[in-house]
């Protein structure tokens, strides 16, 4: 076989043009007409960044700009009309916006397209690299787009391709140079994944983001060059001249086809032959040599010829290396020959090869069956695929046989072969399209089709057979439509074939069960889709359960971006712990993807398990987080056939260009090819022969039983409550999910603003013992979650997942979140188990789904609407009861205005939440605006425990409007046509295969609150907030440049301090919120020095490097690393996510590493240093005051949402001063904003500061309160005041929380 190198080796071997640069210098060659393309019809209208690309091309002789002119041609500066086939190349850079625009579409994309593919070269640089989507070149990915907005980093290239004519003068043997010190303000590169058709030249440094891609296109080239790299503006760019000679080779390439080069997408597939020669690759030696050994160690005398294999290798090294040394080349291809028939006779010779033939589907090439990533069988059509099931006698050069050719050319695949290896279960459909399961019989060739679930539009497919006889498939039955797609992709989920042909439901989910397979102790192996409030591109998890459904559990890749996917899952045999996958994508190619050899004992997390990829002895697989994960990755897989946890039988496509064949592979990278025919894919290779029957696990289901019962020893135990005092958690709430049905989905048809993605059920709250335990009965066959409660009835910790518990079982678990090869903890009888199970608290009434219009809405009307009914006042809020609108948005959302009004004083995880874990008390009800308001004191208002309940149990449910999918889509006709339809047909469905009766989607009445406030309006007229304290007694003016001090703690890390004078101020307000009265007089007795700056997370990593302060959530949807979130965690920024506890540990340490006595400041302290001598709402001014300088506050960046893939993915909620604009969306560095008088930094905004003070309260919680000042990013000016005060528990961390520190004296 032969290895297509990269293109650098065929330049230097053997192909070598030398390129005709036009000088050393950054200049273009003579005579090549190049010309910039813009969308704007004038320079004016051009952004400073696309403006400075064009003024560095405007230098070069030959040049002209073109205009848009009237979205239907281009005019030059002179106003004539001009064709792009008077040009060699045109150029289109976008460095000021990533939206469309007019060059994408119409007229003017036509003419760029057409330019190229008559053999002339184009140039897409900075967000314009998306128009390879609008041209046709790339199929399946899409690119990233984005805006950098205030942090720049430097961006190095690394070189990929090295000797590609591009880098003429630029590639001296470094492995990357800088570029760029930023980059534009448009970014677009490949970090969805990509490209899936064009051949990368440059990477960034991370490997994901592959700017620098060239494509080939009719006659025409293609470069993309984009990521941080095109900045033209940054005219100080220390490696600017770098810049100018890339774009200017770039150009160069273009405009000289005669130099283009060979067009191949790299493929790692270990090719014996250099590409081009037919002489061996010598890397191939050390892969054969270790496979042999292997096989020596393991099989000893059964593998009796592995010494003289390694003998005939070492000569073929011998004969090698002396024929290199004389440039022999017939001799070394013809080592090559004889290498490739060693190689071959090695593995084949391999013992665990004890059988003669391999079973395999033969497809057309151009039609693989597979179905897209987010589908089942049911979207493929079922015919036109040319296949049969075939038998191949692979140690002899014998053709395959037929064994079977289905009737109509219908698809036949999902093979699953009997123990004894005489018959095998197929997916079959018949020439309407409806699909079924089908038993053939191997020596007859006699297809059964099996009597599964007959409803006309139930498609059954995908089965596999258990070690009792019995049968798993999977099926559409429960009536689920995947929400992603609006409900077009039918969920299958897990059905039992009993033998006696009654059929059992499985598996309960909101997304598909793939691939089922029987795992060496019995179990069921399949691949669960799900999400929410989660990533919905990454959270396909290899799940485990019992044959009868009882003990379902993640197996692998819970909490995890990587893998995207893991499909067609096997368990090696006879290893406890080790499988392979095929590890592929999202919006990917459809089921292909890389090899992976995973071991669940090395860990089930990201990349924690992986052995290896293979081909890649030796290389680290690294967990990146991308949607298209394997669109650049080549070679590519299916349906592995493990032998061993070091060989396996596998279809494999080597590269872009080759046939899907069979092959012999091992993780030693090796691969021998035993099939491959032209035009023709071979597909599931199964080795036809008897196999060991794993064992028979007995049911531990009761058919027919409504309940189940869950024993859970101990809450604490287990990541997700890590940190959580015991005694804090009183209860677990009990909620479950409504999935949508088929044809809509939350996509587009939101129940919540920005999630949740399906209609939340609340069931109710069961009791949690001193000791963590918990004992409770369940509906089964329910999906359902628990949150851990407080006493306040606050979730300190979401469950965004669920579980589901088969008929009558007794499901037990240690801990939340615990991992499975986590120790348990110590052996003795919890409480909770001592006693008969609880039955579930009924939450105001029965179980149902929650809905704002009924829980909510009524709590508004008792309350709120005295004062908020929008006409009394101006500027707060109107909760007045109004009917259901539809909000401006590229999705359906139709919601009430009060809904929207007080969604937007509520902290979420939104839609799409990190996938990793979040940590304990992340989304606290504590940390929403709305609680945080009433709880310290509202005008008048005095809600009841049940209506505080009501609040809390909304935003603990992701804040959701619709309590039904019927209301969800009651503005279309046709949808709520469906919804009904669903209703009917999953309720029929659910009890003819659980027994038990559920209505599903029901309403439920509207709440009565007999409690209301009775509040005079007078008596909630808006607090001035803005108004002044008296005039501060003692200092108000002070030096602060000649009282400072820095304090090291690294040779590279210091603390910088001011010194704070004594004086008396006035405390608090009278014109603000109630916790901050009454003001008055306080002594600051003694200086004090405090911290100039927030304690910031480079900082605090010396302390603890373990502490991440993470990201704050993102908008939308979550495609790659750039659309988690925005960072919180750069080494400048302020450390969040820090508790009070941690605080003050990090003072004691920086107190024990210096000698010194440090500490948290007393809120005094700290109010006193704020002001810094003023007496007015900020030590800046007013509330009128431009804080754009002097605070990082809620602003027109904060307000803006931010989702450039769907700019109108939802209208701005947040509350913010939108008249500023600081430009910071969270966090700035510590040092980002102008200090106060006192010359202390971001004592306003950036994040909030815990103090060492209690706040003192009538509360009489189990665990003290601390206050925090200053406000953060997220808050509107007058809770950023220098009165404001919040509190939390002293063990919470909060995301915009964060410290500094004070010192008595210091040296």
């Amino acid at each position: 076989m032969m290895r297509f190198l990269p293109l650098s080796f065929l330049i230097c071997f053997c192909f070598s043009l030398p390129f005709s640069s036009a000088a050393e210098d950054n200049t273009l060659r003579p005579g090549m007409r190049v010309a910039f393309l813009t969308a704007e019809a004038t320079l004016e209208e051009m952004g400073e960044h696309s403006l400075a690309a064009w003024q560095f091309l405007a230098e070069q002789p030959d040049t002209e700009i073109l205009f848009n002119r009237d979205n239907a041609g281009f005019i030059d500066r002179s106003g004539t009309a001009r064709e792009l086939s008077e040009f060699d190349v045109v150029w289109y850079h976008q460095g000021d916006d990533v939206r469309d625009t007019a060059l994408y579409r119409g007229a003017q994309r036509t003419e760029i397209l057409e330019f190229m593919q008559s053999g002339k070269g184009v140039l897409l640089s900075g967000g314009a690299l998306e128009m390879v989507i609008y041209f046709g070149l790339e199929k399946l990915i899409r690119p990233q787009r984005h805006y950098q907005e205030n942090w720049r980093d430097p961006a190095p290239l690394v070189f990929v391709e090295k000797t590609h004519p591009v880098f003429h003068g630029l590639y001296t043997g470094e492995e990357e140079i800088p570029l760029s010190r930023g980059g534009c303000r448009a970014v677009a590169d490949f970090y969805w994944g990509g490209p899936g058709e064009g051949m990368v030249l440059a990477n960034s440094p991370a490997g994901v983001h592959r700017p620098l891609v060239e494509y080939a296109s009719g006659k025409g080239r293609l470069l993309t060059f984009g990521w941080r790299w095109p900045d033209y503006a940054d005219l100080d760019n220390p490696d600017r001249d770098a810049l100018l000679r890339l774009t200017c080779n770039m150009l160069n390439y273009l405009g000289t086809p005669e130099q283009w080069q060979p067009f191949r997408i790299r493929s790692e597939f270990p090719y014996t032959r250099l590409a081009g020669t037919g002489m061996i690759d010598p890397l191939r030696f050390e892969p054969l040599r270790r496979s042999i050994s292997h096989l020596i160690d393991e099989y000893g005398s059964h593998y009796p010829q592995g010494e003289e294999y390694l003998t005939r290798l070492d000569e073929l090294v011998r004969i090698y290396e002396e024929a290199q040394r004389a440039g022999d080349r017939a001799t070394l291809e013809m080592v090559a020959d004889r290498f490739e028939a060693l190689q071959r006779e090695a593995m084949l010779a391999n013992p665990l090869l004890d059988f003669e033939k391999i079973l395999f589907i033969k497809r057309d090439a151009e039609q693989l069956g597979l179905p897209d990533n987010s589908y089942g069988n049911e979207y493929l059509a079922p015919t036109g695929y040319n296949n049969s099931l075939q038998a191949l006698s692979y140690k002899t050069n014998e053709a395959p046989y037929t064994v079977f050719t289905p009737e109509n050319d219908v698809f036949i695949g999902d093979l699953d072969l009997h123990y004894d290896g005489a018959k095998m279960l197929l997916s079959v459909p018949d020439l309407s399209g409806k699909w079924g399961v089908g038993e053939l019989d191997l020596e007859s060739g006699t297809l059964r089709m099996l009597p599964l679930i007959p409803d006309e539009d139930v498609h059954n497919f995908d089965a596999c057979y258990l070690p009792d006889e019995r049968i798993v498939f999977t099926s559409t039955a429960p009536y689920i439509g995947v929400p992603c797609v609006g409900g077009r992709s039918k969920v299958t989920n897990l059905y039992l074939l009993e033998k006696n042909g009654a059929i059992r439901r499985l598996t309960n989910d909101q997304d598909h069960n793939w691939c089922p397979a029987v795992l060496n102790d019995g179990r069921l192996l399949y691949l669960r889709w799900e999400y929410a409030d989660i990533a919905h591109a990454f959270m396909r998890i290899l799940f485990s359960a019992n044959p009868d459904g009882c003990r379902q559990m993640e197996y692998y890749g819970s909490n995890s971006f990587w893998p995207t996917a893991m499909f067609f899952a096997r368990a090696v045999p006879d290893h406890p712990s080790r499988f392979v996958a095929i590890v592929g994508g999202h919006h990917d190619a459809h089921r292909q993807g890389e090899l992976i050899l995973f071991d669940t004992s090395l860990g089930r997390h990201e990349a924690d398990g992986v052995v290896q990829r293979i081909p890649g002895y030796g290389k680290k697989v690294e967990p990146v987080i991308l949607d298209g994960l394997i669109s650049a990755s080549w070679p590519r897989f299916l349906h592995p056939y493990p032998l061993s946890d070091s060989y396996y039988i596998t279809a494999c496509q080597p590269d872009k260009n080759a046939l899907w064949g069979i092959y012999l592979v091992d993780r030693f990278d090796n691969f021998t090819l035993l099939h491959e025919e032209e035009s023709f894919a071979m597909l599931e290779p199964t080795a036809w022969r008897k196999t060991k029957r794993p064992p028979v696990i007995p049911d531990c289901s009761v058919p027919g039983a409504e309940e189940s019962v869950i024993q859970l020893a101990d809450v604490y135990h287990g990541p997700g409550t890590a940190g959580i005092p015991r005694g804090t958690i009183k209860k677990l709430r009990i909620i479950g999910y409504e999935y949508t049905f088929h044809d809509f989905g939350c996509e587009p048809d939101r129940v919540g603003m920005d999630g949740p993605w399906d209609v939340r059920r609340i069931l109710g709250t069961v009791p949690v013992e001193e000791d963590g335990s918990a004992h409770f009965a369940v509906p089964a066959m329910t999906p359902v979650a628990v949150q851990p409660l407080d006493e306040d009835g606050k979730a300190v910790a979401l469950m965004r997942s669920w579980f589901t518990a088969a008929p009558g079982e007794a499901l037990s678990c240690v801990g939340c979140h615990e991992p499975q090869n986590s120790a348990a903890p110590p052996q003795y009888t919890p409480q909770a188990f001592k006693r008969p199970p609880d039955n579930i608290a009924p939450w105001y009434g029965p179980a149902r789904g929650f809905s704002f219009q009924r829980e909510i809405q009524p709590v508004l009307d008792a309350h709120c609407v005295t004062c908020h009914d929008g006409a009394k006042h101006e500027n707060i809020p109107d909760f007045t009861d109004k009917p259901v609108q539809k909000y401006n948005s590229a999705f359906q959302l139709h919601f009430s205005p009060s809904y929207m009004a007080l969604r937007s004083w509520v902290h979420t995880p939104t839609l799409e939440s990190d996938a990793h874990m979040l940590p304990a008390k992340a989304f606290h009800a504590d940390t929403s605006m709305l609680i945080q308001i009433l709880r310290d004191g509202h005008y008048s208002v005095q809600l009841d425990e049940e209506c505080m309940d009501r609040l809390i149990t909304w935003i603990d449910l992701n804040a959701p409007f619709h309590g039904s999918w019927q209301e969800c889509v009651a503005y279309s006709p046709e949808k709520s046509a469906a919804a009904l339809k669903g209703a009917e047909q999953r309720r029929e469905l659910h009890k003819r295969y659980t027994g038990i009766d559920e209505a599903f989607d029901a309403l439920s009445e509207k709440a009565v609150i007999t409690h209301s406030t009775a509040s005079d309006p007078s008596d909630c007229l808006p607090r001035e907030y803005d108004g002044t304290v008296q005039e501060t007694a003692g200092i108000l003016t002070h030096n602060a440049n000649s009282t400072t001090r820095t304090i090291a703690i690294t040779p590279e890390l210091s603390l910088d301090f001011v010194l704070i004078p004594p004086g008396e101020f006035i405390f608090g307000s009278d014109s603000g919120y109630p916790n901050e009265a009454p003001a008055r007089k306080v002594t600051i007795e003694k200086a004090f020095y405090m911290g100039k700056f927030e304690i910031s997370n480079a900082q605090y990593a010396v302390f603890d490097p373990d502490h991440d302060s993470g990201l704050e959530t993102g908008e939308g949807y979550q495609f790659g690393d750039d659309e988690r979130g925005f960072p919180l965690n750069r080494p400048e920024q302020p450390v969040v996510r820090i508790s009070w506890n941690q605080a003050v540990a990090f003072c004691e340490w920086l107190s024990a590493r210096t000698g010194l006595r440090f500490s948290l400041p007393t809120e005094e302290q700290w109010e006193y240093a704020c002001r810094a001598g003023t007496n007015t709402a900020f030590w800046y001014g007013s509330l009128d005051t431009d804080f754009a300088a002097t605070a990082n506050l809620s602003d027109a960046t904060h307000y803006e949402v931010y989702y450039p893939h769907v700019p109108s993915i939802h209208p701005p909620w947040r509350p913010a001063d939108t008249r500023f604009n600081d430009t910071w969306r969270v966090s700035a560095p510590v040092d980002a904003f102008q200090a106060n008088p006192w010359g202390v930094h971001n004592m306003h905004g950036n994040a909030a500061e815990w103090t060492i003070s209690t706040y003192h309260s009538d509360s009489n919680g189990t665990e003290e309160r601390k206050v925090v000042r200053g406000g953060s990013w997220m808050d509107i000016p007058k809770r950023a005041r220098s009165a404001f005060r919040l509190h939390y528990n002293a063990s919470q961390g909060v995301h915009d929380v964060g410290f500094r520190v004070v010192c008595s004296t210091l040296p």
